[in-house]
């Protein structure tokens, strides 16, 4: 059994269609983020950059203690390999997913993640900073569209992999990110595609109803107000609670 501790945010979904997918059984521990919980002790011991998701596997290869492992793009790594799916095991397929993989890890998702918090969530419009990230996410799609042109149906090659399970929960934000997706008529078919997967309609919709409607200021001083201060008074919290 796995604990996924999980939010619906785009990278909760992540690793909730590779559980899916893959068919393995999973507990979802909610970690509301709007309200600090991943600043919780318990949370910290398995997740220390007091971000989710992060899963704890009871039943690691092996054997042994549980295994917890944090970041997404991390646990997608840990999950294919520990299933023997969705990772190619030749060099060049593993080599092209694991490429992609980090694309987004370290492109779209900070990007796209930053231009629709001065979109919706910042306190003033600051005119240059939407222009600046409407930008570049605008050509991270086109990055997208252009490599699906060349691939066809996967990011990555032929096969579906951690590589499309980590670009489609980011896409799934078009509409927030205000970019029109008919625009990127790759990027639409092969979102299209995904989307009617079995695993991916079962979880598109996971803990929807835990998110609050509005963000209040609990929420924005607990998403956006933590320094490096915070993040050593949780420690300090959690050294003390050992």
């Amino acid at each position: 059994m796995i604990d996924l501790h999980y939010w619906p945010t785009p990278n909760g979904w992540k690793i909730s269609i590779m559980l899916e997918e893959c068919g393995l059984p999973y507990t979802l521990v909610p970690v509301n983020i709007g309200r600090g919980e991943q600043f919780r002790p318990e949370f910290l011991a398995i997740s220390p950059n007091n971000r989710m998701p992060a899963i704890v596997d009871r039943d690691p290869a092996g054997g042994g203690e549980p295994v917890s492992v944090f970041e997404s793009g991390a646990i997608l790594i840990y999950l294919a390999e520990k299933t023997g799916r969705f990772l190619p095991a030749d060099l060049r397929g593993r080599n092209a997913v694991l490429q992609w993989l980090m694309w987004q890890m370290g492109g779209l998702g900070p990007m796209a993640g930053q231009n629709g918090h001065f979109l919706l969530y910042a306190p003033e419009k600051i005119p240059y900073a939407i222009e600046r990230y409407g930008r570049e996410v605008n050509r991270l799609y086109g990055v997208l569209d252009a490599q699906l042109a060349r691939t066809g149906q996967h990011v990555a090659g032929t096969e579906f992999s951690i590589a499309d399970m980590a670009i489609f929960p980011w896409v799934r934000t078009y509409k927030a990110q205000q970019l029109p997706l008919d625009e990127f008529p790759h990027v639409r078919r092969w979102y299209d595609a995904v989307f009617e997967r079995p695993a991916v309609r079962r979880v598109v919709d996971l803990g929807k109803e835990l998110r609050a409607p509005k963000m209040d200021e609990e929420a924005r001083k607990a998403l956006f107000g933590q320094t490096a201060q915070s993040v050593r008074d949780a420690a300090h919290l959690t050294d003390n609670r050992r």
